[in-house]
């Protein structure tokens, strides 16, 4: 038996300078933390691009608003906003969601991008640090779903896009907080397909592996448990979250899909006898 949604469905008008525009997002706005540098900031130009609007939302103001402003010029429309987010604060995630439906006039996207790591086992990793990774990595995604659900539920689809890592498909060492949220990250991500299935929202969890940001700029690491033998630029995941936020993925729900060059397919640096 096949289950609707059983909220109304309501779809918002395009807001001006959008109704004539084509791509794979088209007809979307698309609300994403951590935005303004990084992964999230391609993800922004990645949707834009493809016919999405995007209200960037993180903590760093003059960054976000350059990149709103970029990629309106890149445009030629109205296509990003910003908006200041705290992702540990609810009332943050409430005004962010608050804005960008006033700004594009609906919601049909959220992605929970924005994430820190600390390094450290259970036994070296400071208190601090493990509270602050789950505050920001997790409870912060968590917040967002919380903020974002209402208006979510008024489209008749709809997407939330949770972007974990590789530490959250596999044990990540000396890294005890961060794969602690993002594994967390994962079973919120699943429990929530369920829980909001009935309502078109689709719920998914994306992993990448090595990816060249200015988060990873310093660290020291070889590439030989990587088939692919390299790391991942920014928009070869921006791609899946385009394909994620647009309709070509309505029965795609619940799903923690790797994005990695086959890490975590096995042990790649194990030698034949």
């Amino acid at each position: 038996m096949i289950q609707t949604p059983s909220s109304p469905t309501v779809r918002a008008p395009q807001p001006a300078g959008t109704a004539k525009v084509l791509g794979r997002a088209s007809g979307v706005t698309a609300l994403i933390s951590g935005a303004a540098q990084g992964m999230g900031a391609s993800h922004a130009r990645v949707l834009a691009a493809h016919g999405a609007c995007v209200m960037i939302a993180d903590l760093q103001e003059e960054t976000g608003r350059e990149l709103a402003a970029e990629i309106n010029a890149a445009c030629g429309r109205p296509a990003a906003g910003f908006v200041r987010l705290d992702v540990t604060s609810f009332e943050s995630w409430e005004s962010a969601v608050a804005a960008a439906v006033q700004h594009f006039g609906q919601l049909n996207v959220l992605v929970n991008n924005a994430g820190i790591y600390t390094p450290g086992n259970a036994l070296e990793a400071s208190v601090e640090d493990w509270r602050r990774t789950i505050d920001i990595d997790l409870t912060g995604a968590f917040l967002g779903m919380k903020a974002a659900v209402p208006e979510l539920r008024r489209n008749k689809t709809s997407s939330i896009i949770n972007v974990s890592s590789i530490a959250g498909l596999v044990g990540f060492k000396n890294r005890a907080a961060y794969a602690a949220a993002k594994w967390g990250l994962q079973g919120l991500t699943k429990t929530s397909a369920l829980d909001f299935g009935a309502d078109g929202i689709r719920v998914n969890s994306i992993h990448p592996g090595s990816v060249e940001t200015p988060l990873t700029a310093g660290l020291q690491r070889g590439f030989g448990q990587i088939p692919a033998g390299r790391a991942a630029q920014a928009e070869e995941i921006s791609s899946l979250v385009l394909y994620l936020a647009s309709d070509e993925s309505q029965y795609v729900s619940g799903a923690a899909i790797s994005i990695d060059g086959g890490e975590t397919a096995g042990n790649n640096l194990r030698q034949d006898a």
